[in-house]
Parts: C-alpha cells; structure tokens; sequence
C-alpha cells in the first residue's frame, strides 16, 4: 500500500489550507490522505473528565477539529481514502513519528501556539530541519495554492543536496502538467585578486559558465527520465535566497533540497530555505537529501 501524504490539523485557517493543498495532492498522485491531530490533553487529563458535563470537553473539541478537517478534505476529492487519528503527543513529536511512514508531511505555515503572528510556526520548522520524508509548507498567496500558474520552481544547489529535490520536482511537474523552472543562483567573489594583463577571459562569464554547467550536469539524469516536462533552465547573479522568493510569486510550488543526517537533531536548516519557508509567495517543499 502507497504511504499517505499526512497533514497535521490543529483547527487554525493555516491547517485548513494545509488540508485544501494535501487532498488536492492526494487525488493527483492517488495516494491515501492522513489527518492527524494531536491533543496531548487526551493523556494526561482525558480519562478524569466525562463527556456529559454541561461544556464540551477538550477530547469532543478534538473530535470536532479532525471531523471538520476530514469534511473538508472530502469535499471535491472522493477518489482520495482518508483516514484520521487524534494523538496523545505534542504536534512535534507526533509528525516526526508520522514522517517515518509518510510520502510527505504537510502543514501550515503557523499554528494556534502563542505566538500566532508568527511567520513560521515552531513544528513546521522542526519538520522541515529533521523530517526523513519531504515536509511541505503551505502558505502565501490564494492564486498560488491553487496550482494556477503552471509552473514549478526547484532551487539547484550542489549534487550533494540537490538530486532529491530535482527528482521530487520533476515527478510534481509531469503531475501537474507543469513547466520546471530550475533556478541556479551563483556569485561573483566580492574579493578578486588584480586580474594580470596576460589573463584573458571575463571572470564574471566565467563564474556564470560555472553556474550553467553545474545545472546541465545536475538535471540530466532527470531529463532523461521525465523527457516529457519542459524545462526552463534559469541562471541569475544574485544570492540565492533573493533569487528564489522573486521566483515564488508566480510559482505554484518551491522545491528546495535539504542535507539529513542520522541522529535526532539532523542538520541545521540553510538560510535559503529558512527565508523561503518564512517569506515564499507559494508552497515551500523541503526534500531531504541523504
């Protein structure tokens, strides 16, 4: 059986478009959807409350949380089985256990903690840092959560943190019907020894040359697998989180890669994909890259 795409439901308006964006990912893969909810009320103070007192009890709000998620998740998606599960655990530690079995985890981008102002909630970016499977974010602009712009956009780094995320991206491109955007950012050094008079060439076109080539090498093994995507190789002088959120605002989703590594803290996340979770116009996926 295919593992589900998970989503986790808290009841805020950030999760409810979390599920919107997950059931519609659901039924494009045909994969199961997995609602979770997570009520660390239900262990320790559950049993000691009945459920006929005169006010509904945190265990009946918990319920109303995941059954209104699963409505809406049903709504247009029939095709998609759904199941859900209200966890005695904090949202935390409940997804990152959920991440073992998933495809994908999926959230808002803030919950209903204290801080509800707040860019980024504190699981999403505890996900997207450890999370062994893909985390999506979900946030930004109407337009971009519904898939209308056509296009996807993955950040091309090194090999060594790139070829998942160029995969992942390619299989949501064919998916979608989409074109590929694959976005290489590179940098001139801000300290250049004096070129000698006998050197010829342009460093800058050099280092653009560079960047170009690094793209070839990292998309083509996907090419060949996928011959069908169309791809739109972009390569621009800038620092590269700039670069990417500017890209975001006509993307329908941002594919970004991530190094893991065995243990329980994995690896801090980059500051590129720190600002694309905190300020992208669309869909951030984080793909982990081993």
């Amino acid at each position: 059986m295919p593992l589900p795409i998970v989503v986790g439901v808290d009841g805020s308006e950030s999760s409810l478009r979390a599920i919107d964006w997950a059931a519609d990912e659901a039924s494009l893969h045909g994969l199961p959807l997995r609602l979770v909810h997570a009520c660390l009320w239900e262990r320790y103070e559950g049993p000691l409350f009945p459920e006929s007192a005169g006010v509904p009890s945190e265990r009946l709000l918990a319920r109303a949380v995941v059954g209104r998620a699963s409505e809406r998740a049903r709504q247009g998606h029939p095709d998609v089985r759904i199941d859900v599960d209200i966890a005695p655990e904090d949202a935390e530690a409940t997804l990152l256990r959920e991440a073992r079995r998933a495809t994908a985890v999926v959230t808002g981008c803030r919950g209903r903690g204290p801080i509800t102002g707040a860019l980024l909630g504190s699981v999403s970016r505890s996900l997207a840092t450890r999370a062994p499977c893909t985390v999506v974010v979900v946030r930004a602009l109407h337009k971009n959560r519904q898939a209308v712009n056509g296009s996807i956009v993955v950040g091309v780094d090194d090999p060594a943190s790139s070829t998942e995320a160029i995969r992942f991206a390619f299989r949501e491109a064919q998916a979608r019907r989409s074109v590929l955007d694959a976005v290489r950012a590179w940098r001139r050094p801000a300290h250049r020894a004096q070129a000698h008079p006998l050197l010829v060439g342009n460093p800058a076109h050099e280092h653009e040359d560079e960047a170009a080539d690094l793209l070839d090498r990292s998309l083509r093994d996907a090419e060949r697998e996928h011959p069908d995507v169309p791809v739109r190789r972009v390569i621009t002088e800038g620092p590269a989180h700039h670069v990417l959120l500017t890209h975001s605002a006509t993307a329908d989703l941002l594919v970004l890669g991530a190094p893991r590594r065995h243990g329980p803290l994995g690896l801090p996340l980059g500051s590129v994909a720190h600002a694309a979770l905190h300020h992208a116009d669309c869909p951030v996926a984080v793909v982990p890259q081993r």
